[in-house]
């Protein structure tokens, strides 16, 4: 590909449905790093944030950008292979491995390729579910119904136990809130779940209450000790 972008806006069209597909995870994240780079007009930021739906906000997203043409396009891409995407979306590393000047059908096979080889590993490694790692002697993942029964002692200091204790940014709270209007329980417990997504196989139920009994934010023992009990 061209130093001046050429050809970047039918290269991101070529891959939009792979993208809209491992993008949908969180498209508020790769929303507001679009936005941060000058990528959308203020009107444009907040149509594509009104939609609900992941799958057609990553696509909104999308089509607005390359409509604006190579440049913009470009950018994007490029933002797609930086750290802050790639440690978010693993299955972008393929991206990292397209070659600068291709057409359609190589951006389709080699993104083909990677997904096979992404499932060949998974179907080649044993399923990690918690009760297996326990039995292997390996710390247990947390379960979803502790989550649950945490989120039950969670009260309205939860926005500042997301920002400090678990690193969740404040956009996304804030999405967490707008998606659960009627319940703080459910807000908890999206925003719980959110946490145990994020850290993958470190989301274990020791290392959430080691950082739910410090500092601060720190939550009564009788609260949080149960994550400690064997399962």
């Amino acid at each position: 590909m061209a130093e001046d972008g050429e050809g970047s806006s039918q290269r991101l069209r070529s891959l939009k449905s792979r993208l809209i597909e491992i993008l949908s995870a969180d498209p508020d994240h790769v929303l507001q790093h679009a936005d941060s780079l000058g990528l959308l007009t203020d009107q444009q930021y907040k149509q594509v944030k009104a939609v609900t739906d992941p799958s057609a906000n990553i696509r909104d997203l999308l089509d607005n950008v390359t409509q604006k043409g190579d440049a913009s396009s470009k950018i994007f891409l490029q933002l797609l292979k930086g750290n802050a995407m790639q440690e978010t979306f693993p299955m972008l590393d393929c991206l990292c491995k397209l070659p600068e000047t291709h057409n359609q059908s190589t951006a389709v096979f080699v993104l083909a390729t990677a997904e096979k080889q992404r499932k060949r590993e998974a179907a080649a490694s044993e399923d990690v579910t918690p009760a297996k790692q326990a039995s292997r002697g390996g710390p247990s993942l947390v379960e979803e119904k502790q989550l649950m029964k945490l989120a039950r002692n969670i009260g309205t200091s939860w926005k500042e136990i997301g920002r400090l204790a678990l690193d969740i940014g404040t956009v996304k709270l804030e999405q967490i809130e707008e998606d659960h209007p009627n319940s703080h329980r459910e807000r908890v417990f999206a925003m719980l779940l959110c946490w145990r997504t994020s850290q993958r196989q470190e989301a274990t139920a020791a290392r959430l209450h080691a950082l739910l009994c410090q500092d601060d934010w720190a939550l009564p023992p009788d609260s949080i000790d149960f994550l400690l009990e064997p399962r």
